[in-house]
Parts: C-alpha cells; sequence; structure tokens
C-alpha cells in the first residue's frame, strides 16, 4: 500500500514539477520582450527624426506607416479571432474611427512636428508621461479619485511633480556639455538637419499630443465594450488612421513627389514603424499582459528614454548635457514613482 501510495504522489507530482519548470523557463521571455518593445521606440523615433529632417513629408510617413501596420495586425486577427469582424456595427465603426482620430491621426501628427522641431532624446519623454498626464485629466473630468492621504495617492502626486519638474528641467537647464563622442552620421559625413529647429514650437506640439493620447486612454473602456475584439479593433483603427491622415495629407500637399517611395531611408522608417513598432509592439505587450497583467509593460517604458538618449547623441548629434541628464534622471525617477503607486492601487482593489 506504501509503495503504491508512492507511485501516486509521484505521478500527481510530476505534472506540477513540468509545470514549474515550464514557467521557470518563461520568466526571462517577458522582461526581454519588454525591452525589446522599447528598443523598438526608440529605433522609430530615430529612423522618424532622420527622414523628416531629410524632407520626408510628415502625413505620408504617417499614412503609410499606418496602413502597412494594418496589414500585418491582418494576420493575428485572422488567426485568434477568426469570423469576429462580421460583429462590427456601425455603432462599433464609429467609435472605431473616433478611436482612429484621436489615438492615432492627431496625437501622432502634433508629435511628429514636435520631433521635427526637437531631439528624439527630449520627445520621447512626452510618450512616458502619457500615463501622468492621463490621471491628471481624469481628475479634472473627475473620472477618478484622488485619495492624497493615503500612501498610494501620496506618491503618485509626487511621481506627477517630479516628472513634471524634470520635463521643465530639460527645457530651461542646459548646463555643462559631455562631449562623449562624434555622432555616428556625422562621422559617416551623411547631412542631416539641424537637431533642434524651434524648441517652444516642439514642446507646444508634444504637449498637445500627450493630452490628445492622455483623452484616448480615457476612452478606451467605452471603446473595447462596444466591440471588445482587441486584433481586429487595431487593425480597422490603423486602417482608418492611415485613411485619415492620407486625406489631410492630400489636402496640405498636392505634390506627387511627396508621396513617392525609394529604395531608402525613408523606405526603411515606414516599414519599421509598420512592422516592429505597431504589429510588432502590440503582440509583445499583448502576450506580456496575458502572462503578467496590465501594470507590467508600462514599467519598462522608461527605458525608451535612456535607449534614446544614448543612441540620439550617437547616431544624430543631440548633446548630452547635465541639464539634460539630471531632468531625464528625474522624470524616469518620477514615472518609476508613479507607476509604482498605481500598480500598488490596482492590487489592493
Amino acid at each position: 500500500m506504501d509503495i503504491k501510495a508512492d507511485i501516486k504522489v509521484d505521478i500527481k507530482a510530476e505534472p506540477k514539477a513540468a509545470e514549474t519548470k515550464k514557467a521557470a523557463g518563461w520568466e526571462w521571455k517577458a522582461p526581454a520582450s519588454m525591452v525589446l518593445v522599447q528598443l523598438f521606440i526608440t529605433g522609430m523615433i530615430l529612423l522618424s527624426k532622420v527622414s523628416i529632417g531629410g524632407g520626408m513629408f510628415i502625413f505620408a510617413l504617417l499614412a503609410y506607416r499606418s496602413l502597412l501596420g494594418a496589414a500585418f495586425i491582418l494576420p493575428l486577427a485572422l488567426i485568434f479571432e477568426k469570423g469576429k469582424w462580421r460583429e462590427m456595427g456601425w455603432h462599433a465603426a464609429g467609435w472605431i474611427f473616433l478611436n482612429a482620430f484621436i489615438g492615432y491621426a492627431v496625437p501622432m501628427s502634433l508629435y511628429y512636428y514636435g520631433l521635427r522641431d526637437t531631439t528624439p532624446a527630449y520627445a520621447v519623454i512626452f510618450l512616458n508621461i502619457i500615463p501622468l498626464v492621463t490621471f491628471i485629466l481624469s481628475l479634472v473630468f473627475r473620472m477618478e479619485t484622488l485619495q492624497i492621504w493615503s500612501i498610494a495617492g501620496s506618491l503618485k502626486v509626487v511621481g506627477v511633480v517630479l516628472s513634471v519638474g524634470g520635463t521643465m528641467l530639460i527645457s530651461l537647464y542646459k548646463g555643462k556639455t559631455l562631449h562623449l563622442w562624434k555622432p555616428v552620421l556625422h562621422h559617416m559625413g551623411q547631412n542631416t538637419t539641424e537637431v533642434a529647429g524651434n524648441h517652444l514650437r516642439g514642446t507646444i506640439f508634444l504637449v498637445g499630443s500627450s493630452i490628445t493620447l492622455a483623452c484616448w486612454y480615457l476612452i478606451q473602456s467605452k471603446v473595447m465594450k462596444v466591440y471588445p475584439y482587441k486584433y481586429w479593433s487595431s487593425m480597422v483603427t490603423c486602417l482608418v488612421g492611415g485613411f485619415q491622415t492620407a486625406l489631410v495629407g492630400i489636402i496640405l500637399s498636392r505634390d506627387k513627389s511627396a508621396w513617392k517611395l525609394g529604395w531608402d531611408l525613408n523606405l526603411l522608417t515606414i516599414f519599421y514603424s509598420g512592422a516592429l513598432a505597431t504589429a510588432g509592439k502590440y503582440s509583445l505587450n499583448s502576450w506580456v499582459v496575458a502572462k503578467r497583467g496590465p501594470a507590467y509593460p508600462p514599467m519598462f517604458s522608461p527605458l525608451s528614454v535612456v535607449f534614446t538618449v544614448l543612441l540620439d547623441s550617437i547616431f544624430i548629434g543631440d548633446e548630452i548635457t547635465t541639464g539634460s541628464l539630471f531632468g531625464t534622471t528625474v522624470v524616469i525617477a518620477g514615472l518609476y514613482i508613479f507607476l509604482s503607486a498605481k500598480s500598488k492601487e490596482v492590487r489592493d482593489k
């Protein structure tokens, strides 16, 4: 009897041990995926800066990027949400149209114009502070209450103050310039436009982009209630966003040469932005959220600031100053404090 009991215990223990071993094998893949996502974002910003600085029409970049992103997400929708496109009625289509307008056409147009007038290292900060802007807007519209005397509430306020203060510090204080290396593109003799053209105008564009994206985050719950199929929703959003930006681009510029593509950096930027920074990023984020929860991916977003600051200086030639380093560190610290407080609040609920 004892031998049979031992055999039964062993049989039951084997599947559990296999599951534990499998889970341990996947441990490193979630953080590695999130680091890869931040590299995708960094690459998109740097390539876009060089292409736009080289004269590429911004709305052509937006339209081609979005349409290509839709083409890459379509297979995922067909595989994981087969036949669900039939459930998209006019009501859902209207919300997705608004979703594309507020979540892509307007904010990304503003962002690219802001990127044109500033630097990648500065522009990437405004992508990272969107959760903070969303939090502020949710307080303004009374969609969320701030429990200031709770630990989570106090930390969120500290995080917002540090991030906003760090961004202002980068804008207003330069400090000593650190001449660490010669930019790669300059070393290769490539002629790029000035790194920062009009910092004030660019900042206004970037702030507008962050506010619009924050508004988009606030309506996401409504969109998901109306049409809960994320792959089809994202694919159609990319498709509609591509047509919206193409229409605006045609109105602004009738020059056919602005829409022509060749085998050059502009084509690489479009392919990279559509394949990796749109479809690849979305797929990896969705997989990690399923494995670790929605609070996990945002914790890695400050890495894109670090990657962009370094690679921007190495490749494009944006000067690293003591002011920008200190300000960036303050922004990252504030963002981590805010996200940690938000994560704690979610766990407590």
